[in-house]
């Protein structure tokens, strides 16, 4: 039986800029707005944090500044992904040194490998990490998911804790979570599926909506704990709207949007990254006061 790294939510959390730059000030404020309310886990460094356009020095001051700032009070996973296997490698043994708890790595995009490769990719780096190696597993984003023989394979590694699972295939999840319990922990990928995944055995969700709303996204997954599925479905269904909204563009847009309108503005986007077109806009506007955190 593996113990998960964390069980509740997960900020997969932006990197905010200032001038072009990472804003150290911003940063720690944002992490501290995630354990003031309850959040048990921050990705650093990962999709939402803008990690692939991320000088070296820039991954490495956020993940050093990142870990120095919670002091223990949150799990720090640092998104370690990549197309080339043996800069992942380097990037997890970084973070193993700089006192990340977790490293999480997504599967190779462009030079799409085979299943056989995906297992190569994710145990070499899965050896060279002093802390466990969660998998992550987006297809729509990178071309290439991991099949269901592919997960049992990659159980039985030690280093291997579990996966974000944000491939939206519910049978392939039902899967997962039957041939490989106890050996491979899950947790959601995407905040619209926490839930039923819960139910299915998830320890919680990486999250992008718990940039705004980290409480609320920490009480679905307790309640689900709790089984108490009335109050998580009213809950969820509060919050549903805003979930797909924070998707209308490609994430981090919307949600480093909404984070300029409430007022924690965490700069501008990075190219090729665009500002949100103004249909989007205004029905994120309208979604934020629906879901009264817009006055």
């Amino acid at each position: 039986m593996k113990q998960p790294v964390f069980r509740g939510s997960c900020t997969a959390i932006v990197t905010p800029f200032t001038a072009g730059r990472i804003d150290p000030e911003r940063m720690g404020k944002l992490l501290d707005f995630q354990a003031e309310n309850g959040t048990k886990a921050i990705v650093v460094a990962g999709t939402t944090g803008e990690a692939a356009t991320l000088e070296i020095h820039e991954y490495e001051s956020l993940v050093d500044l990142s870990v120095a700032h919670e002091a223990g009070r949150m799990k720090i996973i640092v998104g370690v992904g990549g197309n080339d296997t043996a800069r992942c490698v380097e990037k997890a043994r970084f973070a193993s040194r700089a006192g990340a708890d977790a490293v999480l790595l997504t599967t190779p995009y462009y030079n799409k490998t085979t299943q056989q490769g995906l297992i190569a990719h994710f145990s070499r780096v899965a050896d060279a990490s002093e802390v466990p190696l969660i998998l992550y597993n987006v297809p729509s984003r990178t071309g290439i998911g991991i099949a269901a023989e592919t997960y049992r394979a990659l159980a039985v590694h030690p280093n291997i804790n579990g996966v974000k699972e944000a491939s939206g295939d519910f049978s392939l999840i039902g899967r997962v979570a039957s041939e490989c319990a106890g050996a491979l922990n899950i947790w959601s990928g995407n905040d619209s599926d926490t839930l039923p995944m819960i139910a299915l055995g998830a320890q919680g969700v990486v999250s992008v909506a718990s940039n705004l709303v980290p409480g609320a996204v920490e009480q679905l997954c307790e309640l689900c704990f709790a089984n108490n599925y009335p109050a998580a479905r009213s809950l969820f269904q509060q919050y549903a709207p805003l979930f797909r909204a924070l998707f209308l563009e490609t994430n981090p847009i919307p949600v480093k949007t909404a984070l300029a309108l409430l007022g924690r503005d965490s700069g501008a986007l990075r190219l090729p990254l665009v500002p949100m077109a103004p249909d989007h806009l205004e029905e994120l506007k309208n979604c934020l006061l629906a879901s009264g955190l817009l006055p």
